[in-house]
């Protein structure tokens, strides 16, 4: 997987910025509520519709773009391919519908595809967020989890508000790498971009009482 430097960070360009309400929907959610035992082995982190800057794009091609993550938001996988291999076809240099792409690839369990559709994306935009964070799902799910952390924080460093790479952090810092401090940071930073949240909100709690277990135990063998 090419994986480009970052050389700066984003000041606006090329970032995630909602286009409607539609492109805030969540599509694919990871585990369930409660401790980690109660979270799915497989848990996949949370991956949304993807939106860019538009500025540069006629406004018929944001109409297109809009439509086609309306129909990912509503969970048609199939058409919402169609229609934004269709925006690529008349617009390639637009690194959200790449994103988007490699979402419904992933929903389909192709990575190769996922993987040439982030490519696509990190060729045009090297510092892109949304790509950066399905790099690291893909990553995740492929085991190679060091990669995946460093992808996911390479999102957040162009792009500090980005709330979906730091939930991506704390699930794989608490599932996979068994780092609780880092996960519950991750998630109370997660938390503070989007708001309520009841199933991350229980996550909080758990992981806060297992710490705190653990600094006890700690302070009794001492």
């Amino acid at each position: 997987m090419w994986l480009p430097r970052c050389t700066r960070k984003t000041d606006g360009a090329g970032t995630a910025a909602p286009l409607a309400s539609v492109l805030a929907a969540v599509l694919l959610v990871a585990g369930c509520a409660g401790g980690p035992t109660s979270k799915a082995p497989k848990a996949e982190a949370k991956a949304a519709v993807e939106a860019g800057e538009m500025r540069e794009i006629p406004p018929q091609a944001q109409t297109l773009f809009e439509q086609a993550a309306a129909v990912l938001a509503a969970g048609d996988y199939l058409e919402a391919e169609f229609r934004f291999q269709e925006f690529v076809l008349q617009y390639p240099d637009f690194p959200g519908a790449h994103a988007n792409l490699a979402i419904i690839h992933a929903a389909n369990d192709n990575d190769k595809a996922a993987e040439d559709s982030i490519t696509d994306a990190l060729l045009l935009d090297p510092e892109y967020a949304p790509a950066l964070n399905q790099l690291g799902m893909l990553l995740r799910r492929q085991g190679k989890f060091e990669d995946a952390e460093a992808a996911y924080l390479r999102a957040i460093e162009n792009q500090p508000d980005y709330a979906l790479a730091h939930y991506n952090l704390g699930v794989l810092n608490e599932l996979y790498l068994q780092r609780l401090a880092p996960a519950l940071d991750h998630f109370e930073k997660y938390r503070a971009l989007i708001g309520e949240d009841k199933q991350v909100e229980k996550w909080i709690v758990d992981l806060k009482r297992r710490l705190e277990a653990s600094q006890r135990a700690a302070n009794v063998t001492e």
